[in-house]
């Protein structure tokens, strides 16, 4: 999922080769196209969507394809394609008009030694960054976000509400995250919170089992992750703002984009939250339900489809 695309990721997808991408051939000729069959409105334009290569972004291009469709914008939808590597310069080159992005990982992807950590501050070098031909619409207040959570069980005991109150108990914990996780934030930590972990334990997409479990104390769960709420976790606060802000924001070429393009992803970034989100990813991660059912389902509740 998205967590090959996190801050950690770039900064050492030269070294290792995230995700599929399908080894020198071109993602975007094998990548499964779905034209779609509405009606064009005069001056709505055309546009084609992407995106990444895991079900939340595959989400988020079907939600910003069918938004477009609905003011008479013809689009060809182009999922589940691959990598901010390959994606990025698919959305630079025109090859793709639109891609769903987050802001914090885009920003160290153009930046790797950027400090931003906040929306405004991140939004504002995005700005000035990125390349003449690609340009960000307006951010929605959904985050797909790291966090340190717990059980609810250890929370109650040991008094947890804020990543700071970890410190008096995190040398006697393990955590788990994903496998760049200890050499990425170890040192931050223990600079910003004092956090010394007992030991740092590689759980992938299995962490939020690992901390139900027990397997591990601490799990670094994203969140829009639906088993936070399944499991009951609770994220602590990071009050220091450690983690970066990741906000669901539009990654356009501007050649391609038009008007009617902006207006219609900024409306939706303005009715995008997390908590929507999340349910929307549990219909999918735990009741299998189609990525563009969903979709349609939260731009009919919305208005905006």
């Amino acid at each position: 999922m998205r967590r090959t695309f996190g801050a950690a990721a770039v900064l050492v997808s030269a070294m290792f080769a995230i995700s599929a991408c399908g080894g020198g051939s071109d993602p975007l000729a094998s990548a499964p196209a779905t034209p779609t069959t509405a009606g064009t409105a005069a001056g709505g334009g055309k546009a084609i969507v992407g995106s990444f290569n895991f079900p939340e972004s595959v989400l988020l291009g079907s939600i910003y394809a069918q938004a477009l469709e609905a003011k008479g914008v013809t689009v060809e939808e182009k999922p589940n394609i691959g990598s901010r590597e390959v994606v990025y310069d698919q959305v630079k080159s025109g090859g793709l008009t639109v891609l769903p992005e987050y802001n914090g990982n885009l920003l160290a992807f153009v930046d790797p030694e950027t400090k931003a950590t906040t929306t405004e501050e991140i939004n504002a070098e995005l700005k000035t960054k990125l390349p003449a031909e690609v340009e960000i619409f307006d951010s929605s207040p959904a985050e797909d976000k790291d966090t340190l959570s717990v059980t609810q069980e250890s929370a109650t005991k040991n008094s947890l509400t804020t990543m700071e109150d970890l410190a008096k108990v995190s040398k006697t914990m393990s955590v788990g995250g994903y496998p760049e996780f200890k050499k990425r934030w170890e040192k931050t930590f223990k600079d910003v919170y004092g956090l010394e972990f007992k030991e740092w334990k590689a759980t992938g997409d299995t962490t939020p089992n690992a901390v139900k479990d027990g397997t591990v104390q601490v799990g670094n769960v994203f969140t829009t992750d639906p088993k936070i709420t399944t499991y009951g976790l609770v994220p602590l606060q990071d009050p220091k703002q450690v983690f970066p802000a990741q906000n669901v924001t539009p990654l356009v070429n501007k050649a391609g984009s038009n008007d009617t393009i902006k207006t219609t992803l900024n409306a939706v970034s303005a009715k995008l939250t997390t908590d929507t989100l999340k349910q929307m990813m549990q219909k999918i991660s735990v009741d299998k339900d189609d990525p563009a059912v969903v979709a349609k389902e939260w731009l009919t509740t919305n208005g905006l489809g």
